[in-house]
């Protein structure tokens, strides 16, 4: 089969196209595109390498910070104390998943008779939404804690 696309050439494959994006993910699969790469446990940053590859605390560090208050940036003893910031991280996420939850337990009471329903319902969505997000920051605050400790994960069969 020729393709008018290449100008007629003999022997050249037309290349069926498709708009369909689940066949274009399939073709891309079966193709060798690139798959997900292990990284660690489940729960584990997918910025940050697995605590076996060299290098791994450099991106954990950045993780680390970038989930605490811009300030603790400032703070050399936990570069050199990589635990140390792991533990800080983890206690100051603990603390923003309380305030979500304290907030959603709250907002109806304090809100409600300043918002519709309709936007009441937006921020209610709004808060669970952080509450999802800052559960799997603590998640991934602690294995990154506890690899810094030492401890590895071995898989479950």
């Amino acid at each position: 089969m020729t393709s008018s696309r290449d100008g007629d050439r003999p022997g050249v494959l037309a290349v069926p196209r498709t708009t369909d994006p689940l066949t274009r993910t399939r073709r891309q699969r079966s193709w060798g595109a690139p798959q997900p790469r292990h990284s660690g446990p489940p729960g584990w940053p997918a910025s940050v390498p697995p605590p076996d590859v060299e290098g791994w605390q450099g991106p954990a560090l950045a993780w680390l910070l970038d989930h605490c208050p811009p300030d603790y940036r400032a703070y050399a003893a936990w570069r050199r104390h990589p635990a140390a910031l792991a533990w800080v991280a983890t206690c100051h996420i603990e603390a923003q998943l309380e305030a979500m939850r304290a907030a959603y337990r709250r907002a109806r009471v304090e809100l409600g008779e300043q918002l519709g329903s309709e936007a009441l319902a937006d921020v209610l969505a709004d808060l669970e939404a952080e509450g999802v997000r800052m559960l799997a920051a603590q998640r991934s605050a602690g294995l990154l804690y506890d690899a810094m400790q030492g401890r590895r994960y071995v898989p479950r069969l």
